[in-house]
């Protein structure tokens, strides 16, 4: 139990920090001091290191999550309120990175490649959203699990 409660913790941190410090310090500061040919190379780069990272917590969260809640609770019908609103709410999360990794990354990459870059602007302008609505959703769930269990 505390290997997954450790791979599961991490993997939050790595994931949901990673998307905080990029919205918060990164994309202004590259705004900021970088043209757009430079920055959007930055993010084809930050996003091809950072997305590494990313994949593995999307397989190793829900991976914990449900060995942890086997672990407590026996069942998936056993689990509390604020476990199934992590599940979801994850859930969530993992397909709206499925789609910036397979949509807008991917259009991110062809643009920088073919010096396109209104396209790229584009791109990335939608991974921005993406990743905001994603780090709240993040912010959510650590509340959630933080505070849920206490609450009702």
């Amino acid at each position: 139990m505390s290997i997954a409660i450790a791979l599961h913790l991490l993997s939050v941190i790595i994931w949901v920090g990673g998307m905080f410090f990029a919205y918060v310090a990164l994309r202004p500061a590259a705004v900021e001091v970088l043209e757009p040919p430079q920055r959007l190379s930055l993010w084809v780069q930050t996003f091809r290191r950072f997305f590494t990272w990313v994949w593995a917590a999307v397989i190793l969260l829900p991976a914990t999550g449900y060995w942890m809640a086997f672990h407590v609770w026996h069942s998936m019908g056993n689990l509390p309120l604020y476990v199934n609103l992590m599940q979801g709410i994850g859930i969530v999360m993992i397909l709206i990175y499925l789609h910036v990794f397979f949509a807008p990354y991917g259009r991110l990459k062809r643009a920088v490649a073919n010096q396109d870059w209104p396209a790229g602007g584009k791109a990335l302008s939608q991974i921005r959203m993406l990743v905001a609505v994603n780090t709240s959703l993040g912010l959510l769930i650590a509340i959630i699990a933080s505070a849920g269990r206490y609450l009702g």
